[in-house]
């Protein structure tokens, strides 16, 4: 394809998302398209349903082999190999082709689930989860990616939706498989159970994965840039390190760290080399800058899950099965927003990503209230709880499939293959920072020390209100990323009308 052709290709492809011109769901879920949303979504379904797992028979886990002060570590060390690994995924396939990088992720996240199962103490649990993550980091990535790849930019948005709802769909089987082995007081087995899945996962990519490989008149990607990602997870780590301590210098000299580091990669992204991120990524004043701000702050308030489970078997005396249910439905809200929404176009569109932010940040202040409360909760039920739950994932669907496709629209026209390996880079990065932020928080209110109902209930309400404060900025971002869409369709009008 002549530099002519693709750019006029690309102009067509923003010109469509931007426009916000979905396809239907029969269009996704009919003819081949049908077979390769299945492949897809079960990529992304596996890596959900350990999470839910994880997040569900963690309690049962440090009840067992000890390690309290290290609860967050075991989400953040996942996600932070899963950076690494979805660093290095367009590597592996440029390498082994779609289909071979698929069932090597699927053999090493299996790996990582039997040293889970097999772990004797915390610090064993945790470098099992590592390993898990590098796994879990190169099939989501893919899985994102060959959106791109197999399916016309009109069906980006629904692609999407899909995606998320695998994550409603495993906030039935995830609690349900951890939930019924904690109460059975066998959490090992939640992960022996992975195993058989990722076996039939196996089969279906060997079967049905059809991608042809790159041909060689295509670029191969580019050299890994190593240097940036260890920088990433370096950021990621000093923040989960200074979460350890009760101290708020440590704490606030972790975040420092990370900081700093987060600036030397935009430093290092500026000189030019292979990149790590698309163009203006770590700038507000670009849209794509402004779509990843927005993105990461909406999956911070979501990480705040990861202490829902112990929470409520704490303080509100709930079983494992109905704590990692209960759990389960935020990441419901953010599938049911994700179907309801993702078809939406125009100033509807523009609605939801608007609306979102302050959705979440509402719900997450009834939960400040409510979770800490074990009498307001037998005085009212589970039902306002459920709500505030449902409304914080509900919150975030609304807009992130729009946030998601308008980042492979706004990247450069030599960047598309970055722009879609980065949205998991993106959410995971997030997902590990926020982790850390939760466990540094939950820290300095007393999870640990004094610990017990106490601490655990002033834990809960200081990490729901932080959060919340925190996702006002979110408000701003999207009015900036629509704003600079806005004038970049303009501009856009302006040249097709001087052409033509």
């Amino acid at each position: 394809m002549s530099a002519s052709a693709k750019a006029t290709s690309k102009a067509t492809t923003n010109a469509i998302v931007s426009n916000d011109v979905p396809a239907s769901w029969s269009d996704l879920l009919s003819g081949r398209n049908a077979l390769r949303s299945i492949m897809l979504a079960g990529g992304i379904g596996m890596h959900a349903t350990n999470v839910y797992i994880v997040t569900t028979i963690l309690p049962s886990v440090v009840k067992d082999i000890g390690g309290l002060e290290y609860y967050a570590w075991a989400t953040s060390l996942f996600v932070v190999a899963s950076i690494i690994a979805a660093g290095v995924a367009s590597r592996v396939v440029d390498w082994l082709g779609y289909r071979s990088a698929c069932l090597l992720a699927l053999l090493v996240f299996s790996l990582g689930s039997a040293g889970c199962a097999l772990a004797p103490h915390m610090l064993w649990l945790l470098l099992a989860r590592t390993v898990q993550g590098v796994g879990g980091g190169v099939l989501v990535a893919l899985s994102y990616a060959m959106i791109r790849v197999v399916f016309a930019a009109p069906l980006w948005s629904r692609a999407m939706a899909l995606m998320s709802g695998m994550w409603g769909i495993s906030t039935l089987s995830g609690p349900a498989i951890g939930g019924i082995f904690a109460q059975m007081g066998s959490w090992r087995g939640a992960f022996w159970a992975l195993l058989p899945a990722a076996i039939m996962l196996a089969l279906l990519i060997r079967f049905t994965v059809k991608v042809a490989p790159k041909s060689s008149t295509e670029n191969k990607s580019d050299s890994i840039p190593i240097l940036k990602i260890v920088l990433l997870a370096a950021a990621v780590m000093s923040v989960s390190a200074a979460s350890l301590f009760g101290s708020i210098i440590m704490n606030v000299g972790g975040i420092a760290c990370g900081v700093a580091l987060i600036a030397l990669i935009a430093w290092l992204e500026q000189r030019g080399g292979t990149r790590l991120l698309p163009s203006g990524a770590f700038s507000l004043r670009t849209r794509i800058g402004a779509l990843y701000a927005t993105m990461i702050l909406m999956i911070l308030a979501l990480t705040t899950e990861i202490y829902v489970p112990y929470f409520l078997q704490v303080i509100q005396g709930q079983s494992p099965l109905l704590a990692g249910y209960l759990t389960g439905i935020m990441s419901c809200g953010w599938t049911l927003a994700a179907l309801l929404f993702s078809g939406y176009s125009g100033k509807r569109a523009r609605f939801v990503m608007m609306a979102g932010p302050l959705i979440v940040i509402a719900a997450l202040l009834a939960l400040s209230l409510q979770l800490p409360s074990a009498a307001l909760v037998d005085s009212y039920g589970l039902l306002p709880l459920c709500v505030a739950l449902l409304l914080v994932g509900f919150g975030i669907g609304m807009g992130m499939p729009h946030l998601m496709a308008k980042v492979l629209s706004s990247a450069p026209d030599d960047e598309d293959n970055l722009a879609a390996y980065s949205l998991t880079t993106v959410q995971l990065f997030a997902t590990a920072i926020g982790a850390a932020l939760a466990g540094m928080v939950t820290a300095l209110a007393g999870i640990a020390d004094p610990g017990g109902v106490a601490g655990a209930a002033n834990a809960a309400h200081w990490l729901f209100i932080c959060f919340a404060a925190g996702l006002l900025l979110a408000f701003f971002t999207v009015r900036q990323a629509l704003r600079l869409n806005a004038l970049a369709a303009i501009k856009r009008s302006q040249a097709e009308a001087s052409l033509s």
